[in-house]
């Protein structure tokens, strides 16, 4: 129901949504949640640089350990996005 009915609605961008979403979680500390909608944010758009950002810009409004905490998923994200996207190269490698 709520990617398929909240996240379609016209009023906003999903890539909009993602930076709303994520900023919620961030601040609200819900780290369980965090992860798969930074992946859902750079899927919609989202660059890394403006997840730091959105990180860095919330440190002063949700607190400093919650931006921290953030920051470290975010960098464990990436790092996983970025091993399944070196071995999804090396396996197009391997069959061509």
């Amino acid at each position: 129901m709520l990617f398929d009915d909240v996240w379609q609605r016209p009023e906003l961008s999903p890539r909009d949504r993602s930076l709303v979403t994520v900023s919620a979680l961030v601040a609200l500390y819900r780290t369980n949640e965090l992860p798969f909608h930074l992946k859902k944010a750079l899927e919609n758009g989202v660059t890394r640089v403006e997840i730091v950002e959105l990180i860095t810009h919330l440190a002063f409004y949700s607190g400093w350990p919650t931006a921290g905490t953030a920051v470290s998923i975010a960098r464990d994200v990436f790092a996983d996005l970025d091993q399944n996207s070196s071995v999804s190269k090396e396996t197009e490698n391997a069959d061509a």
